[in-house]
């Protein structure tokens, strides 16, 4: 017995000893709970978009618009406070492309969005994303460019606007106007859809331009950094 106690005092006071893991490290920061934030808001956002009711549909828009929000504010202060680490790296864009998918996945059951739209955005990500990491392996810098920026920016307000659905008067300094944000989200979706098509074209042409290049000055091992739209 007294030779149990001892091991198990032993193995209490190693643990106490023994640093914290690297994945433990990189993820205990407050960026990175944000971003951890933002995924668990999914499962609510579901939720309340599965309702359907106007009280609801509001709120689902409510609460994509604060994932949004947090997904600029975590990026900034990961860059201020010189926070970026790689399980952020990963859990950012993961996070982003959770709950876009889901919502668009909600929006086409509750018949707010066509499912060609979801098809398409959905299959250019995939292209653009196994791209990246060919040129991630082949030493290749890929930075966003501008049109990827604005089916980005045309994506989040289309999905926003799909959310909140119904006819609800908007008052300006001047006059109201009903406005239908569902045929609002509709028409920034298609035009999303165009942005990612143009990106993806680009961002295509440009890459099998640099392998072009690459190949004919094949004088080093230095990896090529180039600006690609994202």
């Amino acid at each position: 017995m007294e030779r149990r106690r001892q091991n198990r005092e032993e193995r209490r006071r190693r643990r106490r000893l023994r640093e914290p893991s690297v994945l433990l490290e990189q993820l205990w920061n407050l960026p990175n709970m944000l971003t951890l934030g933002r995924i668990a808001l999914i499962p609510i956002f579901v939720l309340f978009a599965y309702d359907a009711s106007p009280l609801y549909s509001f709120g689902a828009a409510a609460l994509f618009t604060l994932a949004a929000v947090t997904d600029v504010v975590d990026g900034y202060l990961a860059r201020r406070w010189n926070m970026v680490t790689v399980v952020g790296k990963f859990l950012d864009p993961l996070a982003d492309k959770l709950i876009v998918m889901a919502a668009m996945v909600m929006m086409v059951r509750l018949g707010r969005l066509a499912a060609w739209v979801v098809i398409v955005l959905l299959a250019r990500e995939l292209l653009v994303g196994g791209l990246r990491a060919i040129a991630a392996g082949e030493g290749m810098v890929i930075a966003a460019g501008q049109e990827g920026k604005w089916k980005t920016s045309l994506q989040l307000c289309g999905i926003i606007s799909l959310c909140v659905h119904y006819t609800h008067p908007l008052n300006l300094l001047w006059a109201t106007y009903s406005v239908n944000y569902n045929s609002v989200g509709q028409v920034l979706m298609y035009l999303s859809t165009i942005f990612s098509l143009w990106s993806a074209g680009v961002y295509f042409r440009e890459f099998l331009a640099m392998l072009g290049r690459r190949s004919h000055a094949r004088s080093g091992n230095v990896p090529s950094a180039h600006r690609m739209p994202g």
